[in-house]
């Protein structure tokens, strides 16, 4: 006899997921929050049990928590369209991603999973881009995949679309800035389907949602994030393919683009990241000699899903003066927390104890390269 929906939801590991799903979708927890809060409760439900008083330290309202059904709901729809989740600090969860702050709570995930466990390489660029650099980006692609790395790149139009068309049949990721079931660019419908099947869809949105512009930055982060090196074929300037080059770069990993005409707008943005020391690429054999330092990924060992991300001193509250402190020092204008730590007078647990507390209540903002400020 089959267990009911109930009792399944009830085993520790499966409420559990149910616990992180509804942390994740509860207004103004951001993964960097999310981490900091499972590493100091020890579990999702915990961690959504002390939220309420949180949000009251921070001088905030508390966060409307996310019904249990929607969470089971979100989870039957993911299963319905034969995806799965894979939840940061799981067995499974990309090395490289992990190691990056903001690295997604959850990723939604379809098509072969054990193409995570290989090395991989982005390959991004213009959506307007030339014929002669699409060509070049599928070429780069296939043979790439023949040396054996995994390509990821973001299924957008032009370069992005030449990237997996060239790799699909070695290895082939695709990150979204929709839902996993939703296909943008429209016209790329038939080839998201392709990338389920053969390769690996990837998506940080939950079902249904459609990609907004605020969406793309997100996903980029992914795709830097997963990948040892970013490759830019094409891009103009202030491109969201120059987005991603700058994160790889904040992450520590290599950036390369291939050089282009002076004359050709879309190879401004490739000849700047080469003139500020990108590592100028010709060939797969170029991206293997820049990256020779990087050896394969290798599989998270299993662990206990309730000890994959350990609590930390759950004792570690802030107090009044710290509180005021660290008010003292934020403002309008990013600083890292380092900084806070340093000039507040502040242990570093007690430091990111007030910067939850604000974030909860709605008056903190996260930045890149683990900066804060105070809300607008």
């Amino acid at each position: 006899m089959a267990p009911s929906p109930k009792s399944v939801w009830a085993e520790p590991e499966a409420a559990e997921r149910l616990a992180r799903l509804r942390l994740i979708r509860t207004p103004r927890i951001g993964p960097v929050a999310y981490s900091h809060l499972l590493r100091r409760f020890g579990s999702a439900a915990a961690a959504l049990a002390a939220l309420p008083d949180l949000a009251r330290r921070g001088g905030g309202p508390v966060p409307a928590l996310p019904p249990v059904e929607s969470a089971q709901a979100e989870f039957g729809r993911i299963e319905q369209l034969g995806a799965r989740c894979l939840f940061r600090g799981e067995p499974g969860y990309p090395l490289l991603l992990d190691q990056v702050e903001n690295a997604p709570a959850m990723l939604t995930i379809k098509g072969d999973q054990k193409l995570l466990e290989r090395k991989a390489i982005a390959i991004v660029g213009a959506r307007n881009a030339s014929g002669a650099a699409i060509r070049f980006a599928r070429m780069l692609a296939h043979d790439l995949t023949g040396l054996g790395w995994l390509v990821v790149s973001g299924l957008a139009r032009g370069i992005d679309t030449a990237a997996h068309a060239g790799s699909i049949e070695g290895g082939t990721a695709a990150v979204i800035a929709g839902g996993i079931d939703i296909a943008y660019p429209p016209e790329n419908g038939s080839l998201q389907r392709d990338i389920a099947e053969r390769g690996l869809l990837i998506a940080e949105q939950p079902p249904g949602v459609e990609p907004r512009a605020r969406h793309f930055p997100y996903r980029n982060r992914i795709i830097a994030g997963l990948a040892a090196g970013t490759v830019v074929v094409e891009a103009a300037p202030k491109s969201g393919s120059l987005i991603t080059a700058r994160l790889a770069a904040e992450f520590g990993r290599e950036v390369m683009a291939v050089p282009g005409s002076p004359l050709d707008p879309r190879a401004q943005g490739c000849n700047l990241l080469i003139r500020e020391g990108a590592t100028l690429i010709q060939s797969a054999a170029d991206v293997a000699e820049a990256l020779a330092p990087i050896g394969a990924v290798s599989a998270r060992a299993p662990l206990p899903f309730h000890s994959s991300l350990p609590a930390a001193d759950a004792d570690a509250d802030a107090d009044d003066r710290a509180r005021r402190a660290i008010l003292d020092l934020l403002g309008p204008v990013p600083l890292p927390v380092d900084e806070l730590v340093r000039q507040g007078g502040v242990d570093t647990a007690a430091v990111q104890t007030v910067l939850l507390e604000l974030e909860l209540a709605g008056r903190l903002e996260r930045h890149a390269g683990g900066r804060v400020s105070l809300a607008a």
